[in-house]
């Protein structure tokens, strides 16, 4: 099964890392990242990208039982997507856990494009891919 092995080699990307939660960037940073947290027993935190939604939103931040809803200051977390690309969205992803007042402590993607040098903008923290391609 193709997603099972993807989550797996992805999951395997993260090593003896060690974090709190695994923040998965939409959309298909959410297929993946979710069962990675789920079988690591890791919280998950999606993250959405502005203006996706086909209207107006709202937000607000609310406390679990277990703990809270949001990305806290001092965590530490693996951002997760499909791709690496550019690299922006990931960029911006790590600037907004920052600000947030956490710690990106790895990312992981499936696949990675080297030709238009994404990697180049995550210098910040260990950045891994399963599968590289050497064009754009």
């Amino acid at each position: 099964d193709g997603l099972r092995l993807a989550v797996d080699e992805m999951t395997a990307k993260i090593g003896d890392t060690e974090f709190d939660a695994i923040v998965g960037l939409e959309s298909r940073g959410f297929l993946f990242g979710m069962p990675m947290a789920y079988n690591l027993h890791k919280a998950f935190i999606p993250v959405r990208k502005s203006g996706k939604l086909p209207r107006a939103t709202s937000r607000i931040a609310y406390d679990l039982e277990y703990g809270s809803a949001d990305i806290t200051p001092g965590m530490r977390v693996v951002i997760v997507d499909d791709l690496i690309a550019t690299g922006g969205t990931l960029e911006a992803a790590v600037h907004l856990v920052e600000q947030l007042g956490a710690k990106v402590v790895k990312i992981v993607c499936l696949l990675e494009l080297k030709g238009l040098h994404g990697r180049d903008r995550l210098t910040s923290c260990p950045t891994e891919a399963v599968v590289s391609y050497e064009g754009k």
